[in-house]
């Protein structure tokens, strides 16, 4: 099919050769961009007939809009390494006729897994994004974090998008912690934002109450609450170490902002 897979890289190789092959049921093209691996990454993909080019990270968005300079398709597929179609997906995509379509975009349904567990609480399921687009109509917004492709003129489809998000639970609270905390508290203080010695407790208490009792993780059983507790900690630990930078001349000094992303 005349499609192209984008996907964007930093030290998967233990990734990346499923991703490829993930989209090769469906496209004729699969392009990777990477944040110069130190890895087998680039030489993997290159062994499995992938397009490679490096660029350093910039950024989410940017980084993913990248790839859309190399593409020879009008429809491009965007996954990230530990992403995979599904079969009903596959199918989908092989009865669809892009051609004529009305629409410039499809969302999936991106099915999120803690290892082999399946998580639908806490607004982890179904996880509406847009992964299929033209890109000559749609593309992700040029943000360096949390970035998404708009869903104008999109349609919503019941087929999903695999997400092998976190090995284990104890990858759930040390990953978050170690890179999105603070990557998050770097952002909130080039800002200018400030925090107080109840910031990082409000924030964290708000995370785990809204996402436990509100977004349904109380239905999610031990891993409801753990994953709850996990987000929580994220928010507790990103205006801690926001606050440190603030309290803190010695840790302000160490931390290198020039190396947000």
């Amino acid at each position: 099919m005349n499609i192209s897979g984008i996907i964007t890289t930093l030290n998967e190789e233990n990734n990346i050769a499923e991703a490829i092959k993930s989209l090769q049921r469906v496209c004729n093209e699969v392009i990777v961009v990477d944040s110069n691996s130190t890895d087998r990454t680039v030489e993997i993909a290159r062994d499995l007939g992938a397009k490679v080019y490096l660029q350093s990270y910039l950024g989410d968005g940017i980084q993913k809009n990248v790839s859309l300079q190399y593409v020879t398709n009008l429809w491009v597929i965007s996954i990230d390494a530990d992403e995979r179609l599904s079969d009903e997906l596959v199918t989908w995509i092989q009865q669809t006729d892009f051609e004529n379509t009305p629409y410039d975009g499809f969302a999936v349904r991106r099915r999120n897994y803690i290892g082999s567990r399946w998580i639908k609480c806490c607004d982890w399921y179904p996880d509406y994004l847009v992964r299929i687009y033209r890109h000559d109509k749609l593309r992700f917004r040029d943000v360096k974090q949390h970035a998404f492709v708009p869903m104008v003129n999109t349609l919503k489809i019941k087929a999903d998008l695999i997400h092998y998000r976190y090995k284990n639970c104890g990858e759930l609270f040390s990953k978050p912690a170690r890179n999105y905390s603070t990557r998050g508290a770097k952002i909130l203080y080039l800002q200018g934002k400030k925090a107080h010695a109840f910031t990082p407790f409000l924030h964290g208490t708000a995370a785990f109450f809204s996402n436990y009792l509100f977004r349904g993780g109380i239905l999610g059983g031990v891993d409801g609450f753990t994953l709850s507790l996990a987000i929580a900690c994220n928010s507790y630990m990103k205006y801690a170490k926001l606050l440190e930078y603030q309290r803190d001349p010695q840790v302000l000094k160490a931390e290198n902002f020039d190396n947000v992303w």
